[in-house]
């Protein structure tokens, strides 16, 4: 039995899940968000908690026990908490600004870097060094952070780039040095 996928999850005041066959809803306060399922798995909702339960032993219902499990988790955590992610930048003269619906990055190449922000996501910037990204779908906003992290990664030597702000960057030493 999957340890993930054999506990149940709670699902808080204001929260709906619904499971039809094939897929599942979760509403909230924030949004709704749905997930298809595979049929070796099957939700039931009972009372204030959701199981996942493999339909047979064969490797991937074990494996897609635990996956939809965790889904169906972060599914009911975004709808009524939502994920946020922090993007801190370093370097002279690097800084980012939000103008409409795109985010506006200057990270030392001849031009500024214009990175479009998807729907269901929210981008803020909290000084021009400190980039905040929000939403309620935890895929997205991942995927949102590692595409604007991979613009100017940082680098191992003066640690100049985008890093998460829980990120410890290795640095090394430079040349030693004439005499």
């Amino acid at each position: 039995m999957s340890r993930i996928g054999k506990l149940p999850v709670a699902v808080p005041q204001g929260v709906t899940v619904t499971a039809a066959k094939g897929s599942v809803v979760v509403k909230g306060p924030k949004g709704e968000l749905s997930q298809d399922i595979r049929s070796e798995v099957e939700v039931l909702v009972k009372d204030q908690t959701v199981l996942v339960n493999r339909k047979n032993d064969s490797k991937q219902a074990r494996a897609y026990h635990g996956l939809y499990r965790k889904l169906i988790f972060n599914m009911v955590t975004g709808v009524s908490q939502g994920f946020t992610r922090v993007l801190l930048i370093n370097g002279v003269g690097y800084r980012a600004e939000v103008k409409g619906n795109s985010l506006l990055l200057n990270l030392g190449y001849s031009n500024p870097i214009e990175y479009v922000i998807s729907n269901g996501l929210t981008i803020t910037c909290d000084g021009p060094s400190k980039i905040i990204v929000s939403g309620i779908d935890l895929q997205k906003v991942g995927q949102a952070c590692a595409e604007i992290r991979s613009l100017r990664p940082p680098e191992p030597y003066k640690g100049k780039g985008i890093k998460y702000e829980y990120e410890k960057i290795r640095r090394k030493v430079g040349k030693a040095g004439a005499k």
